[in-house]
């Protein structure tokens, strides 16, 4: 059994709650064809839940930046546990650095979605933009 990192508050949800809160790994949508729930075959589904709890509760860059720190942070827990050969190891870390660095550069539009009222949203017409 591997130990994950994750805030006092997830453990204290049970686990359909926490389901509720969140999706795995990708987002919910045609997109997450794309996105893996495995490197190299082993999951990292456990560390995509933790991320979304956190990316969940958060409400500011710092605790965006915490989530994305953690969650590679668990996948790399996940991979020394489950990776007895060098080489695999090895891959599967890689992997998980991709992973993450997406995650960095990519993760914003769905850790900011929901959080803004939408009265701070205006339609800007094309010739403006």
């Amino acid at each position: 059994m591997v130990k994950l990192f994750a805030p006092a508050e997830y453990w204290k949800f049970g686990d359909e709650a926490v389901q509720e809160m969140t999706n795995g790994c990708g987002p919910e949508s045609w997109k997450s064809i794309f996105v893996p729930n495995r490197l190299f075959g082993v999951s990292i589904v456990a560390a995509c839940m933790i991320h979304d709890f956190m990316y969940y509760l958060g409400s500011n860059e710092v605790d965006r930046e915490e989530a994305d720190r953690v969650f590679l942070n668990n996948m790399l827990r996940i991979v020394e546990h489950k990776s007895s050969w060098f080489l695999t190891r090895m891959i599967r870390r890689r992997l998980a650095l991709l992973y993450y660095a997406t995650v960095r550069d990519c993760g914003g539009v769905y850790f900011w979605a929901d959080k803004n009222p939408d009265e701070l949203f205006k339609e800007v017409a094309e010739s403006k933009m």
